[in-house]
Parts: structure tokens; sequence; C-alpha cells
């Protein structure tokens, strides 16, 4: 079904969010009818989520810029277990504290692309931990139990592909998907939800719990994913050859942001300027028609939206400046990492204490490789760097970080 009459379903399908749906004549008729409340789960794994969850979180913004209401849910009870999907090894066990310092400090990667409050389409964030921690197991055992079962769970690719792969998969794991349809099952009932939103590997489990929902309480229930967001070249989005894109800025600043989206491939233009910016699609279709090195503004149009939604206006004209400074008129460009030194410093050390490549290791490879530059001069390991005024060193073409006199 291409022909939606919702403007939820519209919006989503214009701008490439939609992979599959449970019921989409059903979840269309809804969304043209009401407010529909739709939640996508979160675990608190880290302090921060990075770009591989941003496309989750764009989609509650869409769903909020099409009138309907964004229920931001974190797994403080989930995280507890772990989700088997994509893994190949069990998660490393955290302490409730630690999962509970973490949700705090995920809550701001929302702040920027939602707005929160009391309103019928405010978003609202919740805790599965309220009613998970509360489950007598016995209970869940009783009342969820019949309606799953093992042969049919061991068909899901969260748990097949690791028996494929001849990887443990513990029982706490196997019970992901269980308390992931139960989670729907409750959101329904405390928030009226009637929509779970995910990425095309938790198609198993959102099906599970508009199935639950429909088994113990007898009410429609509906699931919608998202294709999998990989780079033109099969790359998982987010993860680059330096780390995770962080999406707080103590984790990654404002400028290592900009130059991630700068450095997005010819192929992939079009398609992330759908799904992570507000542009409107003629405009979109207008950059991404450009061709030879007229797409380079095409990018920079990309780092610029998509750094001034997460960082600010502000933040996103300084990166853009710093850049330009940078690569177009050989001046240091004052928003790039900086490290301050008293005296010297050997070029491997200052390549790590940049954070310009992640072990002494890697930096001695890029110098072999003759990828390490001070002040646009190729340097070699031994090097030791004397330093007066700034000092430019850079890691390959789009690396660049200044060392500063204390």
């Amino acid at each position: 079904m291409t022909d939606f009459r919702s403007d939820l379903l519209r919006l989503l399908g214009s701008r490439g969010y939609i992979h599959q749906i449970t019921d989409p004549e059903g979840l269309d008729a809804l969304a043209a009818r009401q407010i529909v409340p739709a939640y996508i789960g979160f675990d608190a794994t880290a302090p921060s989520l990075h770009v591989g969850s941003l496309v989750q979180i764009m989609m509650l913004r869409r769903l909020q810029q099409a009138g309907h209401k964004p229920i931001v849910l974190m797994g403080g009870g989930t995280t507890k277990v772990g989700d088997p999907s994509g893994k190949d090894e069990s998660r490393q066990m955290l302490t409730n504290e630690l999962i509970e310092t973490n949700i705090a400090s995920i809550r701001r990667n929302f702040e920027p692309f939602l707005k929160f409050g009391e309103g019928p389409t405010d978003a609202i964030l919740v805790n599965n931990d309220d009613w998970l921690s509360k489950l007598g197991y016995i209970d869940l055992l009783r009342d969820v139990g019949p309606h799953f079962t093992i042969n049919r769970m061991l068909t899901f690719d969260s748990v097949r592909l690791r028996l494929e792969r001849e990887q443990p998969l513990t029982f706490l794991e196997f019970n992901y998907m269980i308390l992931q349809a139960y989670d729907f099952l409750e959101l329904s009932r405390r928030r009226s939800c009637l929509l779970q939103l995910g990425g095309s590997d938790q198609w198993g489990n959102i099906v599970n719990g508009v199935e639950l929902g429909r088994r113990i309480d007898s009410r429609q229930l509906y699931g919608l994913t998202t294709p999998l967001i990989t780079t033109a070249d099969g790359a998982k989005m987010g993860k680059t050859a330096a780390g995770a894109i962080w999406l707080n800025p103590e984790q990654l600043n404002a400028y290592d942001y900009w130059q991630f989206w700068r450095n997005t491939q010819d192929a992939d233009v079009g398609r992330f300027l759908r799904l992570f910016t507000d542009l409107p699609l003629d405009e979109i279709g207008r950059l991404d028609a450009l061709q030879g090195s007229e797409i380079n503004e095409a990018k920079k149009v990309l780092a610029d939206a998509a750094t001034a939604m997460l960082h600010g206006t502000g933040a996103a004209a300084e990166a853009a400046a710093t850049a330009r400074q940078t690569f177009e008129e050989g001046s240091a460009g004052h928003g790039l990492p900086t490290l301050t030194v008293d005296g010297t410093i050997s070029l491997v050390d200052a390549l790590v204490g940049l954070g310009l490549v992640a072990s002494k290791g890697e930096a001695r490879r890029l110098i072999a490789g003759g990828g390490a530059r001070v002040d646009g001069a190729r340097a070699d390991e031994d090097t030791l760097i004397a330093v007066a005024d700034d000092v430019r060193i850079s890691a390959g073409k789009k690396k660049h970080g200044l060392l500063t006199r204390m």
C-alpha cells in the first residue's frame, strides 16, 4: 500500500522510513482519524546513544510533526537482560545505579528533537523498570508464557543466528523478546499506546507485542519498522574507524559530528537528507541531483542541518567555519580538537592525545603509511614537536587537531 491517507504514513513513506507495517490499511485509517501514541524502546547500555539510533529518534520526531504522540521507552528493566538481536555474545551486566545514570544522560539526546510536556502530542519518557521489576516470575510464566512457543522463538533471527554461529545464548537473553512484547502490552494499558516503531531487526519482537495485546486484551495494536540503515558501501550506520558517532557533546564535539556528515558518500547524500534533516523534499531533490564536485555543497548542507538539529545553529556555523578555515583557507581553525602542551610532545602522543587515533599502535601505522602531518608537512615516528604557537596535527585528509602552548 503506497497511497496513504494519513499525514503520518505519507510523511514516513515520502522520506524513506517505512520497511514493514503489520496492518498498513488499519494503521493508516487509525492515524487519519485520531492521535496515535507510539513508542520506540532504547536500552541504557551507555551514557549516550549514537548516530545508529538517530533514524529511530527522527521517526519519533516525524510522528510528532504529523500530530501524534511520541513515547520514549527507556529500558531500565530490559537493559538488565540484554537484547540478543545482532549480537554474537552476551551483554555485560550493569549495576542499577549505572543504568539510572545512563538514562538521565540519554534523555538529553532526545531533547533537541522532541517537544516534551503534558500536552496530547507532547513526548514523554517512561522506564520499563517501573513494571518489569515488579513482575512475579510465576505470574509472568502463567499469564504471558502460554502465548509464546519455543518452536516459534527459535525461528527469530536474534536467536537463530546466534545458534547457527554456535555462540552461547543465555536463558536470560532468550527472555528478552517476551519482556519486549510485555512492554507493548503495558504501554497500551498505561499510556493507550497503539503503535511500536523500530528497526527492521526488531520486526519479530514487535509482532510478538502486537499478538500479545490481541490475545490477552483483545486489543488492536500495530507495528512499523524502518529499513536497515547502512552506508552505500554496506557499513553499519554510526560506526567509523575512529569509533561510534555519539550524540552527547561530551563524547563527540560538534565539529567532529559536522565532519561525519560532511564525509557522507556521494550515493548516500539524498537519502540522508530525507532521513536526518527537515529540509523540504523539493530542495532535497535539487541537492540530490548535483553532480561532480557540486555534490560537496550538498554534503555541507547535510552537515549544517544535521549538526544544527542536535547541537544548535551556532555550533553548526562554528563547525562549518572551522572546516572552511582548515580545508579551504589553510589556517588552523579554532573549533578543532585541542591539546595543551607544556614544551614538547611526540607525534605519536599528539595523535592519541587529540583523539585523532584510538591507540599508539594505530598512530604508528598511520605515520608509517605517510598519513600524519604537522602543519601540513609529512612527519615520521621520531618527530618531536616543540609547541611555541598553535601547531596543526593531521591524521589523513579529514581529521585535524591543534596543539597549543600551556
